[in-house]
Order: C-alpha cells, then sequence, then structure tokens
C-alpha cells in the first residue's frame, strides 16, 4: 500500500520558533487515523521534531536524534549533522522513509536520509504533501500580517486543510 500524509510546517518569528503538523493519516484513498500527533519535543522539551513518511521510520529517527542530543548536550546543529551522517552510512538506517523538520530557540533545520541538512534563509520549512501550500501560505502570512509564529502556523496550516486532501485541521503546535 502507498502511505501518504501529511504536513508539517515550522515559522521562526520574532525569537519564536512554532513547528505544526496536522492529524491525518492516510493509506492510499482512505483517512485511516485523524488524530496522530507528527510533532514532538525532545531533549528536555528544548527541541520541537515534526516528520513526514512512515511512522515507525519517524519513531526510530527522533530515538537517534534523542541519542544524537544527548551527546551533544543539546547541540542541535551537531546532534542533526551526526544523525544525518549515520542515515546515510548505516545501511539499515538507510531504508528508513522520512523527512524531519527540527528546531529549537536558535536553529531550524530541515534533515533528511538524502544527507540533507538544511537551515533556510527566510525562516520558514514545510515538508509532506500539504508542504507546498503551508509554504506559500505561510510566506504570505509572514509578508503581510503581524501574526506571531504560532498564529501563522495555525493559519497556514488550516489553510493547507482546504486545499490538500492529505491534510485535515486536527492540528499540533508547539513553540521554542
Amino acid at each position: 500500500m502507498e502511505t501518504r500524509a501529511t504536513t508539517i510546517l515550522a515559522v521562526r518569528r520574532n525569537g519564536q520558533t512554532a513547528v505544526g503538523g496536522d492529524g491525518q493519516v492516510s493509506l492510499e484513498n482512505t483517512i485511516v487515523k485523524s488524530g496522530a500527533r507528527k510533532v514532538r519535543r525532545l531533549y528536555q522539551d528544548r527541541v520541537v521534531v515534526g516528520f513526514a513518511g512512515a511512522a515507525g521510520d519517524a519513531l526510530a529517527l527522533f530515538e537517534r536524534l534523542e541519542g544524537k542530543l544527548e551527546e551533544s548536550a543539546g547541540n542541535l546543529p551537531r546532534a542533526a549533522y551526526q544523525l544525518v551522517k549515520d542515515w546515510r552510512t548505516d545501511r539499515s538506517l538507510r531504508q528508513l522513509a522520512a523527512l524531519m523538520v527540527a528546531a529549537d530557540r536558535e536553529h531550524l533545520l530541515l534533515i533528511s536520509g538524502n544527507g540533507d541538512l538544511i537551515e533556510p534563509d527566510d525562516g520558514v520549512l514545510a515538508i509532506g504533501s500539504g508542504g507546498p501550500y503551508a509554504l506559500a501560505a505561510a510566506r504570505a502570512l509572514l509578508a503581510h500580517t503581524q501574526l506571531s509564529a504560532e498564529e501563522i502556523v495555525r493559519e497556514a496550516l488550516t489553510i493547507t486543510a482546504g486545499i490538500c486532501v492529505y491534510t485535515n485541521r486536527e492540528l499540533t503546535v508547539e513553540v521554542v
């Protein structure tokens, strides 16, 4: 079965970073769950991570990232680099199909098994099926409103849910 899911959006504004995701899980053309939590806090609640992709793979990657954060005393860029390095070189990890967004007070990162470790110039990241819609909505809201990072994430994900059939309005939003 083909799995499709999700929209994860992260926005940095005025010293605040919000990461949000919808709750829908789909298998082919069927919604099988509406309230999944795809955004989690790690490392003493100082890092927020969201994932798109296979849930089991993402959970394994959350555990790996948590371990890397422990090893690096909470240094997110260093932990993310070590995770990407392992993800690319470890045969079993290479099979994991997921994308991650990770944020702390200073950093916002896209992490992938393709070796990507990207910090956006504009403080906005979006992944998943609805990622392009959420990214466009968030950029417009950043440019034309004074909303907070959390408000932008909520509004952009709500807009996305009205467009993307793989995104719903059951949102989880965490702020660091």
